[in-house]
């Protein structure tokens, strides 16, 4: 999409988010301008590796493909990423990663670049030493590896905390832990739900990960109750409460809101719920929120698709969209952030 105006392509984007409301029927309201976030602020990538006749090859899949295109500029990420591309490209070639590939996570937080090896096999001794000696020489926060996706991240070099500001909160994010692409786009995301939100509350805050939006609240002195399956990201959000002075008001729990979500009993209490979920959506929460009695519902999304699905059920239970804002923070490419705002 490089080669659009900025004009043709912010309409683009915006259409992105407006077409999958008009198709599920649901009157968008008023619909902002696109917040446009800055090419070369991306902090936060994946990259494959797979070793051929040629060497390893390091880069992104092509578009839905398993072929590897070797990348050796990036202007949508921090530079900070792309200078350690070459760096783990020669790593990996000392590594027994068989014909296998490895995806390798690159995240620059506050306190420095955090890499996470993923599909490499267990390192015996000399695998981590040499693994630690690349920590140290490229000045790394944390490098961890983990056999799978689904397997959690282990530290081998654990120099610096892996830390992200939130606010006035410090997050220690768990290694392979979820954060925004870019901390422009989290902060304009952060923005509009504060914006939304006001001084109203106490709020639920559904999908609530680290505490990308619940810490923002709970500095505002608001009452804030998180929610997420994702045991130590909730861990994170509390250590971080804790940091913030131990705010009594607020509390992060462990619960699976795709299988149990709160109940229209749990929710009466509420004066305003935040929803972000993975791009799966929401669907029985929403359908939870949809017969609750929550005045404010604010939604935040990375797929415009199953963001409409939740909205239809959201405005078949009574509420209306007043407002979606789209947030372009994944730069030239198909994907976009909205906020939404509901209201009873």
């Amino acid at each position: 999409m490089q080669h659009m105006s900025d004009r043709a392509y912010l309409a683009w984007k915006r259409d992105l988010v407006v077409e999958p409301l008009h198709r599920a029927g649901v009157d968008p309201g008023r619909i902002d301008d696109v917040v446009a976030v800055r090419q070369g602020t991306r902090r936060r990538v994946t990259v494959a590796a797979r070793r051929t006749a040629k060497g390893v090859v390091l880069g992104f899949n092509a578009f839905r493909s398993a072929r590897i295109v070797t990348i050796s500029q990036c202007p949508v990420s921090r530079p900070e990423i792309l200078g350690l591309f070459a760096p783990l490209r020669d790593l990996l070639c000392q590594l027994p990663i068989g014909d296998r590939t490895v995806d390798v996570t690159i995240s620059l937080l506050d306190d420095g670049l955090d890499v996470v090896l993923t599909g490499v096999e267990e390192p015996d001794l000399a695998q981590l030493e040499l693994l630690a000696a690349f920590a140290e020489g490229h000045d790394l926060a944390r490098l961890s590896w983990r056999p799978s996706p689904r397997d959690r991240a282990e530290p081998i070099a654990h120099r610096r905390g892996g830390v992200l500001r939130m606010g006035e909160a410090r997050v220690v994010l768990p290694p392979g832990g979820f954060c925004q692409a870019s901390a422009e786009g989290e902060a304009a995301l952060a923005d509009l739900v504060l914006d939304a939100v006001g001084s109203r509350g106490p709020v639920v805050d559904l999908f609530c990960g680290v505490g990308t939006f619940g810490l923002r609240l709970a500095s505002r002195g608001l009452r804030v109750a998180g929610f997420d399956g994702d045991a130590r990201a909730v861990a994170a959000f509390e250590a971080a409460v804790r940091h913030l002075g131990g705010r009594e008001n607020t509390e992060a729990l462990v619960r699976d809101l795709f299988r149990d979500p709160l109940s229209p009993g749990e929710l009466s209490g509420f004066q305003v719920a935040v929803f972000d979920p993975p791009r799966a959506g929401a669907r029985a929460q929403a359908a939870a929120l949809a017969t609750s009695n929550v005045p404010l519902v604010i939604g935040v999304s990375c797929d415009p698709g199953t963001f409409a699905r939740d909205a239809r059920l959201l405005v078949d239970g009574g509420y209306r969209l007043d407002r979606v804002t789209p947030v372009d923070q994944f730069v030239w490419s198909r994907h976009v952030e909205l906020v939404g705002v509901f209201r009873r």
